[in-house]
């Protein structure tokens, strides 16, 4: 496994000075985020590192000698909208600019694009079921056409008011990923599995690395940390950020120590990438960097041999 860190935590780096904290921090790779220029909408959104409209070979080119010269993989790009949004408009958007990630992946050489599948919030998983598969079948067949696994993130995306009540994210449980892989086969549609997600959802965060783990493309790490005095208060049909609180690797409940042992038997080699959501570090860009090295000396005890990131897939 290859440890890194999710970019969108260093909005005002460029490319180079991402690379560089990284290589500084003893990462060795960094899931790049590729979202097109505009205003972000929320929190760790709207971040562009690579901007992948009119993407080009010199473009690709540029991309990996600053890579190769920072001596840091790239383990994947990442954006994450809602491409099945009720405004056909922004769905439109979304789709078309996950299409425009993928073929720079494939550009690239690199073999992952991470994302969220989307959903209309104010329906059902079965209402929303028919617009899944018309908009993801094309995409994984684009995946597949241009070398380039997807990893759906399993986050819920249902935290804000206007998330609320059924997220804009199918990809939630495993009983949904199982749905998922059953009508799109594809071994170029997989999981951008995040643990804390399971956690605050009161499941094991574990246990689903066994079933899934031939659909395993990227993995994110994030802690959660459940407050049982406010989950006794409000109950799990409050919003979620009203009984837990994303945390760096090691100060919520995923139990990294089981999570590392068993990601490592079933035989993933992949990248591993911090993705730093805790409010402690945020006032500044010396507290995130900081925030990076404290999730890189925490997580290095448990991934202590250093593979090569080939760009290949996990």
């Amino acid at each position: 496994m290859q440890l890194g860190f999710v970019s969108a935590i260093l909005p005002e780096l460029s490319l180079e000075e991402v690379f560089r904290t990284a290589a500084q921090t003893g990462y060795e790779c960094v899931e790049l985020m590729c979202w097109p220029p505009s205003a972000a909408e929320r929190r760790y959104a709207g971040v562009t590192h690579v901007a992948v409209d009119s993407f080009s070979a010199a473009d690709a080119e540029r991309v990996s000698a600053v890579a190769a010269e920072a001596g840091i993989g790239i383990s994947g790009l990442g954006y994450y909208p809602n491409p099945l949004a009720p405004n056909e408009a922004e769905a439109l958007a979304a789709t078309e600019h996950v299409a425009k990630v993928i073929r720079a992946a494939g550009q690239l050489g690199i073999g992952r694009m991470n994302t969220f599948v989307g959903r209309d919030w104010t329906k059902s998983v079965d209402d929303n079921w028919p617009r899944f598969l018309e908009t993801w079948r094309p995409l994984v067949k684009l995946a597949e056409d241009c070398g380039v696994r997807i990893g759906i993130e399993n986050c819920p995306m249902s935290f804000t008011r206007d998330e609320w009540p059924g997220g804009k994210n199918l990809a939630t449980s495993p009983k949904i990923w199982r749905r998922m892989f059953s009508d799109i086969p594809s071994p170029a549609f997989g999981l951008n599995y995040d643990p804390s997600h399971l956690v605050w959802q009161q499941m094991d965060p574990v246990h689903p690395l066994v079933e899934f783990a031939d659909r395993l493309v990227h993995v994110h790490a994030k802690d959660a940390r459940i407050n049982r005095q406010a989950l006794d208060d409000v109950g799990i049909l409050a919003t979620p950020l009203e009984y837990h609180i994303p945390k760096l690797p090691g100060l919520g409940d995923v139990p990294w120590g089981r999570f590392f042992a068993v990601l490592g038997e079933v035989g993933y080699r992949g990248p591993v990438c911090v993705e730093v959501e805790d409010r402690a570090y945020e006032d500044s860009l010396a507290g995130r960097r900081a925030a990076l090295q404290q999730s890189h000396d925490f997580l290095r005890t448990l991934l202590a041999w250093r593979a090569p990131v080939d760009g290949g897939e996990a």
